[in-house]
């Protein structure tokens, strides 16, 4: 794994390269906002993980998430923050994280999380060249569409996902620049079409650890992943009032 750990604090970032280490990962460090959007530029495509700050000199982790954002959606970032404030977290999801790490933390924790959200993104790391733009906008003929749908896993009248390629497709449009964690938030719910889904279970289904109750962090990737449907399509994830959220696509049908 190819990690970049934003941190301004260089005794965090010391005692995290021994634990980097230990796990034979290839460990780089900024120590400020400009320089980590410099590094990261340098060579985009070529990072696997990125632990973000949010208190950084020069620019703030909010503003560096979203400078990376614009050259990788899908790079999973880690925010990590000595802040308590809720509202602080869950701007941080909106703005571009896959999850955070709230400071005092323990190197184990934040390992933990880096190969569980890890494991999620090399689900990805097989999709085919040849699968690309052309699948989202070229017209499907119907023999076409039969011989795609052998490829999906989830395949309804108005929506598909395949999970080998971590593509998801409504009414024959691809919904772009889905981050590890909303894929599978999308596929989870997909799966069981029309049921009700509680927070709780989506923290445990989907997150490989425990949110002790986090619930916010559902919401925000929710809001996140309904932004990237409403693109293509009508609204397919369904609040359920007082219990959580189901998949719906019923009515998505142009």
């Amino acid at each position: 794994m190819k990690l970049l750990m934003i941190e301004d604090n260089k005794s965090v970032s010391e005692m995290m390269q021994m634990f980097f280490k230990k796990e034979d990962w290839d460990a780089h460090f900024a120590y400020d906002g400009i320089q980590a959007v410099k590094m990261f530029k340098e060579t985009p495509n070529d990072w696997d993980m990125i632990t973000l700050d949010l208190n950084l000199p020069g620019m703030d982790g909010m503003q560096v998430s979203a400078e990376i954002r614009k050259l990788s959606p899908t790079v999973p970032i880690i925010m990590l923050t000595a802040r308590d404030s809720e509202s602080d977290q869950v701007l941080g999801l909106e703005m571009g994280a896959d999850d955070y790490v709230t400071k005092p933390f323990s190197p184990i924790t934040l390992i933990a999380h880096i190969k569980a959200l890890d494991r999620r993104a090399k689900l990805g790391s097989n999709k085919a060249a040849t699968d690309d733009a052309a699948a989202s906008t070229a017209p499907v003929t119907e023999a076409e569409e039969s011989a795609e749908d052998n490829r999906f896993e989830v395949t309804t009248d108005n929506f598909r996902l395949n999970s080998k390629t971590r593509e998801a497709y409504l009414n024959g449009e691809q919904i772009k620049d889905l981050t590890p964690k909303e894929f599978d938030l999308l596929k989870t719910l997909a799966t069981r079409p029309r049921q009700v889904f509680s927070r709780e279970q989506l923290l445990q289904l989907v997150w490989d650890y425990e949110y002790y109750g986090d619930e916010r962090t559902v919401d925000a990737h929710i809001k996140k992943l309904r932004q990237k449907i409403e693109k293509v399509g009508p609204q397919i994830i369904q609040t359920v009032w007082g219990v959580g959220y189901k998949f719906d696509d019923t009515g998505a049908g142009k």
